[in-house]
This record gives structure tokens, C-alpha cells and sequence, in this order.
């Protein structure tokens, strides 16, 4: 199913209740890699109550069986007022969306640096607990430990785009290109990032690499950007 496809249904399914669909992420910023990523789309509507749910549900169920996660849904009060708890996902969503129906109502939201910080310290440290308690239930399987990897990739990139924002004001909406410039402000080596991409991607196999000494490298490097990260956020308190 395509973004198109998808705003149509929703349109049939809540003519008068569908506000704004927006599609952000990778695909909007070019760095959609095909059938190895997804479509990440945010809806607004008018009221969120169980009708309006029950509407969409036939339209996201078939949007999620072709691979795409469940679209993200606000009102408009909502959404402004969820700038606080979420500045980095809707940063990146208002520097970088295509609005496929209704109303921008991303381009005007208004977001506090200082909230910025805190999300990304409290994400970095989340995943990083999460990272190793996921590792324990692969029990050290090369192909397990490498899906790990190439599970948890984006996430982390992602949020080391979010920590450039720290260092610049303008950052790159590729997640690579991000990654690099991050790298001349903190130092870490960010080949491993790149070779479980070519795990992704299927131009490397698991079979190929040492995989426990990749996961090793790729735990070491995060803690070093994590730790960075850290040591800069509260340098400035």
C-alpha cells in the first residue's frame, strides 16, 4: 500500500474528520531504501474518540500488513501541546515532511532546545539498557546477534542526528551524512554503523563477519557517542 492509497481510505473512512496526513521520515527526506524501510505517517483528525479509531482501523490494518507502522495520530490541540515530550520526533518532522492531505499544521510548531536535551538523554540511556537486556535473550547466536544489530540501527542513528542538533543548528536529513558530522564534534569511529547497514541492506551476510566482536564494537562505540553526548548536555547546566 502506498502513502496515496492510504490518505485515500482514510478520507472515505472520515470525510469530514481528517484533518491533515503527513508523511515524514526516510522516505520523505530521501533516505527511503525500498522494501528494506518504511512509511511513517502522522494523522490529524478532528477528534480521536473510539468512532473515529474504529474508521481508521481497516485502513491502518492494511497499512501495517504492508509493512509500515501504525500511523501516528494527534488532534490539533494534541499535537501542539506534545512538543514538550517529544522534541526530537517532531523536530525531525517538521524540517523534513510532505503533506499528502489537509493542513501543514507541522511547520508552525514551536520547540524549546531545552526539552530537546532531555529527550535525548533519557532515549540514549533507554535504548542503551534495552540494547544490552536484548542481547542476554539472543544468548550469543551470531544470527540473532546480528538481526539485533540491524534492528536497533535506525533508532540509534536517529538519535545521534537528534545529538548533532546539540552542536548545530542545521543538520543533515540523511542519517548517514549525520552520523559524520557528529563524528567532528565527538570522537568515535563510525565504520561499524556502516557495516551493519551493509547487514541490512544484504551487501554483507552474518556469515561473512565475526559477529560477536562486531556487536562488541558496535555496544563500545555507542557507549563512547552516549557518554559524549552526556558529558556535553550537563557541561551546559
Amino acid at each position: 500500500m502506498t502513502p496515496e492509497k492510504l490518505v485515500e481510505e482514510l478520507k472515505q473512512a472520515c470525510p469530514k474528520g481528517l484533518k491533515s496526513v503527513v508523511l515524514y521520515g526516510s522516505a520523505a527526506a530521501g533516505d527511503h531504501a525500498g522494501k528494506q524501510s518504511d512509511y511513517n505517517v502522522l494523522v490529524v483528525a478532528e477528534e480521536l474518540d473510539i468512532a473515529t479509531l474504529d474508521a481508521f482501523s481497516k485502513a491502518a490494518a492494511a497499512w501495517s500488513k504492508a509493512g509500515n507502522p501504525a500511523p501516528m495520530l494527534f488532534t490539533r490541540e494534541r499535537l501542539a501541546q506534545a512538543t514538550d515530550v517529544f522534541p526530537i520526533e517532531l523536530l525531525d518532522i517538521r524540517e523534513c515532511h510532505k503533506v499528502l492531505h489537509g493542513e501543514d499544521l507541522v511547520q508552525g510548531l514551536e520547540i524549546d532546545t531545552k526539552n530537546l536535551r532531555l529527550e535525548i538523554e533519557h532515549e540514549l540511556r533507554g535504548k542503551l539498557i534495552r540494547l544490552r537486556q536484548s542481547y542476554l535473550l539472543t544468548q550469543g547466536k551470531p544470527r540473532a546477534v546480528a538481526d539485533l544489530m540491524v534492528q536497533s540501527l535506525s533508532t540509534f542513528l536517529v538519535l545521534f542526528r537528534a545529538a548533532l542538533r546539540l552542536f548545530e543548528q542545521e543538520v543533515p536529513q540523511k542519517k548517514f551524512q549525520a552520523l559524520e558530522k557528529l563524528s567532528t564534534h565527538l570522537e568515535f569511529d563510525g565504520s561499524v554503523f556502516k557495516t551493519v547497514q551493509a547487514l541490512k541492506d544484504g551487501t554483507k551476510k552474518a556469515k561473512e563477519l565475526a559477529v560477536g566482536e562486531l556487536f562488541d564494537n558496535y555496544l563500545k562505540t555507542i557507549e563512547r557517542v552516549i557518554d559524549a553526548v552526556d558529558a556535553y548536555i550537563h557541561k551546559g547546566e
